[in-house]
């Protein structure tokens, strides 16, 4: 009883985390630039960059960046999905929780350890939560002794 109770209020929590004027987009994946970023094919033939919102992926010359696009692909490419916008970045592309059927790509990425929680856009509670059971088992980026997150690297790039 305990358990559901805690699964209803983690889902209220989610709702809750997405805007109510939430646009929703569909289409199929067609590309997959690195970890976090794909291209959604729509069914009016439109090609749009998406950005993962709340997750940052290694880079892809950084260590884990081709295992992290990799493991994107294997969650999205050539799928039907839905994609959730939350935002439109600075570059100018739309920002969103993707959903490959029932599996939530962004929370995937986290769990599989292949992505961080960008803490400074994460609006969701749930990926905190993911990304500590990750490092505790030491999935993926986290298998490395002192892993750099792609904000950090970026920077150290300049």
């Amino acid at each position: 009883m305990l358990m559901l109770r805690r699964a209803f209020l983690a889902s209220l929590l989610l709702i809750a985390a997405i805007p109510a004027w939430a646009e929703e987009l569909r289409g199929r994946v067609v590309a997959i630039a690195d970890g976090d970023t794909l291209t959604l094919l729509t069914a009016e033939r439109r090609q749009m960059r998406i950005r993962l919102h709340g997750i940052d992926a290694p880079e892809r010359r950084q260590p884990f960046g081709t295992r992290a696009r990799e493991a994107l692909s294997e969650l999205a490419f050539r799928k039907e999905v839905r994609v959730v916008v939350m935002d439109v970045d600075r570059y100018g592309r739309t920002v969103g929780r993707i959903y490959a059927g029932s599996v939530d790509v962004n929370a995937e990425m986290v769990r599989q350890g292949m992505a961080w929680v960008y803490t400074r856009y994460n609006r969701d509670p749930e990926l905190p939560r993911l990304e500590a059971e990750a490092k505790a088992a030491r999935r993926g980026l986290w298998r490395d002794a002192k892993p750099v997150p792609p904000w950090e690297w970026r920077r150290n790039r300049r």
